[in-house]
């Protein structure tokens, strides 16, 4: 066939669908100028001060691996390793208790209850920072309302130690583990479990070999999430907690407003390269696991 430009008309079209494709690109430039202020810029001043040290009597800039050297070692490594340490445990215990949740949610057979459970949801995993501190320190702080009303005080109970403070982030942890859960356990279709049951199968066989593989992703995919919000997380530890819990981040905001030595000012920001390669780790992870259980959802 020709068209009307004297060409065939595969042509026309593949030059056409050329044009509308290259059409596309400075739609995208705003974005991608946004995206390089909001994130390139500070990526590179970070990169840029992590590996410069002073010197204390010129104030002279140089190279060096001073910075992230000791950013590994003492007090900082500590806070590092206990951030990790907290994150890991309010994600896999989010994760196990909204993945029920979410379960319960699903089966039940009052719609009320999914509506209300979902838009609770949907607010507590938003809920945090200062306000949830003083919630929870007023409610099982070493005065709280229910500390005094159940002389938790007498058994040694603490809201101010490292489990206190991952059960304070749990409080919107499962609730965002129940917002991811719920949508991908409504794609468990009925059917599935129907054929599982006509060919002899139990309730663990179909959750090992059907359930649980199609949720992957998922499961995956939320405790990414947790540990992501736990490791990030500052405010709420801050007014909570203080220095009693060493985490990185306090750390680094103590390092900013200028409590180090002269000559080691860059430490924040060798500290913020060491919570970026601890999330790249992460998502290093993560990602082949994601993919390869994704598998099962074509």
């Amino acid at each position: 066939m020709v068209s009307l430009t004297g060409e065939p008309a595969g042509t026309a079209g593949a030059r056409g669908g050329g044009r509308t494709r290259s059409a596309g690109w400075p739609a995208a430039v705003p974005l991608l100028a946004f995206t390089a202020l909001a994130f390139g810029i500070p990526a590179v001043a970070l990169l840029l001060g992590a590996f410069t040290v002073r010197d204390p009597r010129t104030r002279a800039p140089a190279f060096s691996t001073a910075n992230l050297t000791e950013s590994l070692q003492g007090n900082y490594l500590e806070t590092l390793v206990s951030s990790v340490q907290l994150s890991a445990v309010v994600a896999l215990l989010g994760a196990v208790a909204g993945t029920f949740l979410a379960q319960a949610v699903v089966t039940s057979r009052f719609r009320a209850l999914r509506e209300s459970v979902l838009t609770a949801s949907g607010v507590l995993a938003n809920f945090g920072g200062v306000p949830l501190a003083f919630t929870w320190v007023a409610t099982l702080g070493n005065s709280g309302v229910v500390t005094r009303a159940l002389g938790l005080d007498g058994y040694g109970w603490s809201l101010y130690t490292f489990w206190g403070l991952a059960l304070v982030y749990m409080y919107f942890s499962i609730p965002l583990m129940v917002l991811v859960m719920v949508p991908a356990m409504d794609g468990l279709k009925p059917q599935w479990r129907e054929a599982a049951g006509n060919s002899g199968a139990t309730a663990w066989q179909y959750w090992r070999h059907v359930g649980v593989p199609v949720l992957a992703p998922s499961l995956l995919g939320g405790t990414v999430l947790l540990f992501g919000g736990a490791f990030a997380a500052y405010a709420t530890a801050r007014a909570m907690v203080g220095s009693t819990v060493p985490l990185v981040t306090l750390q680094i905001a103590d390092a900013l407003t200028g409590d180090v030595l002269v000559g080691h000012e860059n430490i924040a920001l060798a500290l913020s390269l060491d919570m970026i390669v601890v999330a790249g780790l992460v998502m290093a992870v993560y990602l082949p696991l994601q993919r390869r259980s994704s598998r099962w959802l074509r």
